[in-house]
């Protein structure tokens, strides 16, 4: 069994068992203001990918628009960079998987067993809206799959709708960043929306922790959140018992 991925024929390894995890990120690169730059949160993706290769799972990249995905300058500080991001930045073929995401269209939702949407402020520009993940989340999701994501990347799940026009996150238990952490990092005037209120606008039972920037995750069933940065090792360790 093959799957095209970004003009490159990649063999499927390991036996049927092998479980498979499809992650999103953004291809945007800065906010409503040119001059202020962002991108993936890179920790998100990789503490995630971490604790997925630990266990042999298979990994791929999609984004909405495929091609480049940027990444958050502020995510690549000091005391924000931490050793996992500083391994993926130092390896040109991990690395290389962000300079050619896959487009949703060559992607095949059959071939896995969970999504996992990455953040950074950049996926509240690209992410609610595309259809193409839209259909691919659907897909995972009513086969019987996985549906996680981390920090700003429940914008990815505000707008998808199950085959019977339900949004898949009215009634469901969620958490994502918080309104109080984007007035906390001083970044709240510059945000298209409020992705909190969004959340519960559409019926979602929003949950965060009592305090603000620490570690939160929270379990639905198949639906799998965590509120911040913090949260991606959390958020994938209970996708990886999900699965």
């Amino acid at each position: 069994m093959k799957v095209i991925l970004s003009g490159q024929e990649r063999l499927l390894v390991g036996t049927e068992m092998t479980k498979r995890i499809l992650h999103v990120v953004s291809n945007v690169a800065h906010y409503d203001d040119p001059s202020e730059p962002t991108g993936l949160w890179l920790s998100e993706l990789t503490h995630a990918w971490d604790v997925f290769a630990a266990r042999g799972f298979e990994q791929w990249i999609v984004s909405p628009s495929g091609g480049a995905s940027p990444l958050e300058p502020r995510a690549l500080k000091w005391p924000l960079l931490d050793a996992s991001a500083k391994a993926w930045l130092s390896d040109q073929t991990k690395m290389s998987l962000l300079r050619s995401t896959a487009r949703p269209d060559e992607i095949d939702p059959a071939h896995f067993d969970a999504i996992y949407f990455t953040g950074g402020h950049a996926v509240m520009w690209d992410f609610p809206d595309s259809e193409g993940l839209q259909a691919i989340t659907r897909a995972i999701w009513e086969r019987g799959g996985v549906v996680s994501s981390v920090c700003h990347g429940y914008c990815g799940l505000l707008n998808t709708r199950l085959s019977d026009g339900s949004l898949l996150v009215a009634g469901k238990r969620v958490t994502g960043f918080s309104w109080t952490e984007e007035v906390l990092a001083g970044v709240a005037r510059k945000m298209p929306y409020n992705a909190e209120a969004e959340m519960k606008q559409r019926g979602a039972r929003y949950q965060k922790a009592m305090l603000p920037f620490v570690s939160y995750a929270v379990s639905d069933g198949r639906l799998i959140t965590g509120q911040n940065p913090w949260s991606a090792k959390a958020t994938a360790e209970r996708v990886a018992a999900a699965l």
